[in-house]
């Protein structure tokens, strides 16, 4: 739980603004949908619920307030340049995106990057997920940690703070490895390719973790702002057993994917799978990993059970 910073003296101060739905809808008045229906639907991950009504509500108003901090940032760069009597060399804004499996953090992540991209301080947004830097299968299988795939010991921390910290340093180029979804392991030779945009979204389970040993640099040392999705974990259980069968109609019918294995259970066979690695693996990993790392955010979207944001909590400045 979060306590409620209100005028009420005998009620626990708060580091955050609770700001209920309608009232973070209102500040969405007056701003133009950038995005269709058509858009919206090709953003949307299976199992989300997204629609228009949702990102003008939630989702437009955020990516302007993620846009101004940007630019505000872009400004002190410049300011600080200026002062120092050197040549301007301020560095992407990076914003982190953190959250549990199934509870719509891509999905999110995706929307923010077509809308950032459509403020006039922010036309150039690149999206990297945090999959990329998982060690291979191959690395996996040799250390022993194949069925802990997704815990932070599965990442290469070091080669994630390393890319993070080309970004912040102004690299012309930056290249973070890439991961196929259909292969479940990472793709030797491929790449995503990151030249100084304006804004840099990381999305991943573990952004947000603590680093690991006291003297080390955590990934969210590198970040500008970072964004925590949130939701109730009995909610997130039906999302992540109702995506698995969404999934066995369409990725996993593709005899070239990784779960091909699963495409013909019947659904009391594939309900009993998601809720096997669920409870082995997913909950034990957001409940031990994750979770904590939630108050580290500068923001916070809490999630309903209808997959629709209710509350945002926003950390004062």
């Amino acid at each position: 739980m979060y306590p409620v910073s209100t005028a009420d003296p005998t009620l626990p101060l708060s580091p955050y603004r609770e700001i209920g739905r309608a009232e973070w809808a209102r500040l969405a008045a007056g701003i133009d949908q950038p995005l269709t229906e058509t858009e919206v639907v090709e953003l949307r991950g299976i199992g989300d619920r997204l629609d228009l009504n949702e990102v003008r509500e939630v989702y437009l108003p955020l990516s302007r307030l993620l846009s101004l901090y940007a630019t505000s940032t872009k400004r002190l760069g410049a300011a600080t340049s200026a002062f120092l009597q050197e040549e301007d060399t301020t560095t992407p804004f990076v914003v982190g995106v953190a959250g549990s499996v199934a509870v719509g953090k891509s999905t999110i992540a995706r929307l923010l990057r077509e809308l950032m991209s459509r403020w006039p301080g922010t036309p150039r947004v690149e999206l990297v997920t945090t999959d990329g830097f998982l060690y291979p299968n191959a690395e996996l299988e040799r250390r022993g940690i194949m069925d802990r795939k997704g815990f932070p010991e599965s990442y290469d921390r070091r080669a994630l703070i390393d890319f993070l910290t080309e970004v912040k340093s102004g690299a012309t180029e930056v290249r973070a490895p890439f991961y196929s979804h259909m292969r479940y392991d990472i793709v030797p030779d491929a790449n995503v390719v990151v030249r100084r945009p304006d804004v840099v979204i990381v999305e991943g389970l573990n952004v947000l973790q603590p680093p690991a040993a006291p003297n080390d640099v955590a990934v969210s040392d590198l970040f500008d702002f970072s964004i925590f999705v949130d939701a109730e974990i009995s909610n997130i259980e039906k999302w992540y057993v109702d995506r698995f069968l969404a999934l066995r109609q369409a990725a996993f019918s593709n005899p070239s994917s990784y779960f091909n294995v699963f495409a013909h259970l019947t659904d009391e066979e594939a309900i009993a799978t998601a809720l096997g690695y669920w409870n082995e693996i997913n909950m034990p990993n957001l409940i031990d990993n994750v979770m904590p790392t939630r108050h580290r955010a500068r923001l916070v979207l809490r999630k309903g059970a209808g997959h629709g944001v209710e509350t945002v909590l926003l950390r004062k400045l």
